[in-house]
């Protein structure tokens, strides 16, 4: 173990810059927290190998991205220390014992001549598509050809490397919905002639990258190129995109899946992928030294019609390259699951070119014992029941012509759908850090989206205010329920909305849309210089 572990119980533990960066490198389990809101977190900059995890819904997120309650675990914010310090403490009261924060936080990292990535709260995923490209030479296309060649006639199709739910949202003409390792899986039951053309898109260039070159590696005869800037892009060229469509490929049968179990195999050997049947999975869960996590990579709708008991839904799309979603300890050990290995190795390369964890698929993963259907639910830690009293939404529509304040704490696109009428957005960790700029002086009623995180927030509240202090039972969606009228023409901000990062996609204006599109493309395609400023970048090629 580090010194990390040495003195972590202390309720004022810290870490320096240069111990931080000896973990970092040491190949031990840790966890790099970084608990500022992610619009926060985008705009000032944070460090590559960090999970954001925000004061604000700590308690939502900390259980299943770092189960192991005894695993070193790091938290850091701008330099103030405040949230960090506030963060530290509380993950101590949910059982955490090797909890250090970093001793002046980001500055300090910077001051030290270590690199800050700014532009998205994760910065890492974005970076490791755009290391893809630069590593395996991913052939694209822009918009102009693609177009130039559909006039010509030339055979094309193009695959869209989002889920069905951001493809229905909005996709480009002519395209289908094959996500993550379903790309392998199913693109020959699209692709149906060696001789056409396969373009992969997504919104912008992360995932047409990762696709076509998972298209590449898999062997497919055709040619394959990246669409460059996806639906961005096209939206630049003037182009109008396509909105409520379902098109998506099917489940692979006959010489579509033998092709995809052989392209299997050809990931398991490339990326040397380790295979483990269920006595060594078993010998991982007793291990108390280690931290584990079981993954099923298939669909949602696969995974809870059947799944192994102690996994947890993680489809393929999310994992590449957004494994820090699901996964917030480095070099633990991982566990991937599906029903025939093929998604689970295609997705267990990405994982380990990422160099996030010691990643496994475990063979024949749902034969022969009794599967669990239906939604897991991830932890929700020390959840509080008592300090606040609870409102119906019948009581609250009624109060609302008092002196009542509704706050909402829900995250802030949430809030922007629809509120009840009057309710002021705020973030749950500023109302805790500053009680005294709440305005009024009547009861003050806290909701969110299921009422879980008002509960928090309704606690911490309680201790800091004469203010009575009620939480709606249910949240909003029960107040939606009973048939009350939600607000979404009026929004008004206790708190700015720095819980997202900045994104064209919110712009209702077509230029300002344009403008946040041209900024992170732009963004997008400096990342790789940015990763040679960096020596902690984890990425791994393989012959």
């Amino acid at each position: 173990m580090t010194e990390l572990a040495t003195s972590a119980t202390s309720a004022a533990a810290t870490i320096d810059v240069e111990a931080l960066r000896t973990l970092l490198a040491s190949g031990e389990e840790y966890a790099l927290v970084d608990v500022r809101e992610s619009g926060v977190t985008a705009h000032e900059g944070s460090i590559l190998l960090a999970v954001s995890i925000p004061l604000s819904v700590l308690e939502l997120k900390v259980g299943a991205l770092i189960p192991r309650r005894d695993t070193p675990v790091i938290t850091y914010d701008g330099g103030g220390g405040e949230l960090a310090e506030r963060s530290a403490a509380r993950l101590r009261e949910l059982g955490y014992t090797d909890v250090r924060a970093l001793d002046g936080g980001l500055a300090a990292w910077a001051g030290a001549g270590h690199k800050v990535h700014s532009g998205g709260d994760h910065v890492i995923g974005q970076a490791f598509g755009e290391w893809i490209e630069e590593v395996y030479k991913t052939p694209h296309i822009s918009v102009p050809e693609l177009l130039e060649r559909r006039g010509a006639g030339e055979d094309i199709v193009l695959l869209d490397s989002r889920p069905i739910g951001e493809f229905t949202h909005h996709s480009l003409p002519g395209g289908t919905s094959i996500p993550g390792a379903e790309l392998v899986y199913r693109a020959a039951e699209v692709v149906l002639s060696p001789d056409t053309l396969v373009v992969v898109n997504c919104a912008g260039r992360t995932r047409s990258i990762l696709g076509a070159q998972v298209l590449i590696n898999a062997g497919l005869p055709n040619r394959v190129v990246s669409l460059e800037g996806g639906t961005q892009s096209w939206v630049l060229e003037g182009h109008e995109l396509d909105h409520g469509k379902t098109s998506a490929a099917p489940l692979p049968s006959g010489a579509a899946l033998d092709a995809a179990k052989a392209a299997g195999a050809r990931f398991g050997e490339r990326f040397g992928i380790a295979h483990i049947d269920r006595a060594k999975l078993d010998s991982f869960r007793n291990d108390g030294s280690r931290s584990l996590f079981v993954l099923d990579v298939r669909t949602v709708e696969e995974f809870e019609a059947g799944h192994l008991p102690g996994s947890l839904s993680a489809p393929s799309w999310d994992v590449a390259p957004w494994v820090f979603r699901h996964v917030g300890t480095h070099h633990s050990r991982v566990v991937l699951v599906d029903n025939d290995g093929v998604r689970a190795t295609v997705a267990a390369s990405w994982i380990a070119q990422i160099g996030w964890a010691e990643v496994y698929v475990l063979d024949d993963a749902l034969d022969g014992v009794e599967l669990e259907s239906g939604e897991v639910p991830r932890p929700v830690l020390n959840l509080p029941t008592a300090g606040y009293t609870t409102i119906t939404p019948g009581q609250l529509n009624t109060a609302l012509s008092t002196d009542v304040l509704v706050l909402d704490v829900a995250a802030s696109p949430e809030y922007r759908t629809g509120h009840i009428p009057g309710a002021r957005f705020a973030l749950r960790s500023r109302l805790a850090g500053a009680p005294a700029q709440i305005p009024g002086s009547g009861p003050i009623v806290v909701t969110s989206t299921d009422g879980v995180l008002a509960r928090y927030a309704a606690a911490e509240l309680t201790s800091l205010t004469d203010r009575p202090v009620q939480v709606l039972d249910g949240g909003t969606d029960a107040w939606r329920q009973a048939g009350f009228p939600v607000e979404t023409d009026r929004t008004i901000w206790l708190h700015e909305p720095e819980d997202v990062v900045a994104s064209g996609w919110r712009e209702t204006d077509l230029e300002a849309r344009k403008a946040g599109f041209r900024h992170y493309l732009s963004w997008e395609l400096g990342l790789v210089a940015e990763l040679d400023q960096d020596d902690t970048v984890p990425f791994a090629t393989f012959a």
